[in-house]
């Protein structure tokens, strides 16, 4: 089973957090696909292979783990949960104090409405082996 985990890419920190998203769902037994690891970052030029790789591998995925943290969730990420939504791609989305991000409205209705969220790596992979049964 493979699971695509998404989230901000262009900052050190958050690039680790979605690692250690990856390293949780290996242990679980869990393909994954990574998009900075296994595409790269985005920087200059051709945006198509990006694009078509990313979109591609939300279709082979059985789910999605994405990381919303309080800065927002990025637009690409945004896009990723939406598209995974549209296709019937259950999403799990880990965000940073659950309670807030529920009163607060940190997250637009949308997304909120999209994903099933957990708060801790605990909670998370507790959900993820609710998913793999």
């Amino acid at each position: 089973m493979k699971a695509y985990i998404a989230g901000p890419l262009f900052k050190e920190d958050s690039r680790k957090t979605l690692e250690k998203i990856d390293k949780l769902c290996k242990e679980l037994g869990l393909d994954t696909y990574l998009p900075h690891r296994d595409m790269g970052i985005y920087k200059k030029g051709d945006t198509i292979p990006f694009f078509r790789k990313n979109r591609d591998m939300i279709n082979e995925c059985k789910f999605m783990i994405a990381y919303l943290d309080w800065r927002g969730i990025s637009s690409g990420t945004a896009w990723e949960i939406g598209y995974a939504h549209a296709r019937k791609v259950p999403v799990i989305g880990l965000v940073e104090d659950i309670k807030t991000a529920k009163e607060w409205d940190r997250l637009c209705i949308m997304t909120f409405n999209s994903v099933d969220l957990v708060e801790n790596f605990n909670d998370l992979k507790n959900k993820i082996k609710e998913r793999i049964k």
